[in-house]
């Protein structure tokens, strides 16, 4: 993976499918990566096409801990990215 670009593939169901059916596939990405950045680690990394890219912000949420009373936190905030390829090219999964 490209540094702090991309972190990883997304392994659930609902994204799996979208690889077997609409070629797209579903990546982990650092906060301040661009759809440019994106498209460039991708060609690079697996040596596809991209053909376009988009993208998913998730804020974290206010979570309670249950240790300590009245203590609240937040998940994580996330980024995901959406690489549609080219008609032809695949990406392997594990």
């Amino acid at each position: 993976m490209e540094g702090d670009i991309l972190k990883g593939i997304c392994y659930t169901e609902k994204f799996t499918a979208l690889g077997s059916t609409c070629n797209q596939y579903v990546f982990d990405v650092g906060l301040r990566s661009t759809k440019g950045s994106i498209a460039e680690a991708v060609q690079s990394g697996f040596n596809v096409k991209v053909r376009s890219v988009n993208i998913i912000r998730r804020d974290g949420k206010m979570r309670r801990n249950r240790m300590k009373r009245g203590a609240y936190g937040t998940t994580p905030r996330r980024k995901i990215a959406i690489v549609t390829l080219q008609a032809g090219d695949k990406i392997e999964m594990i």
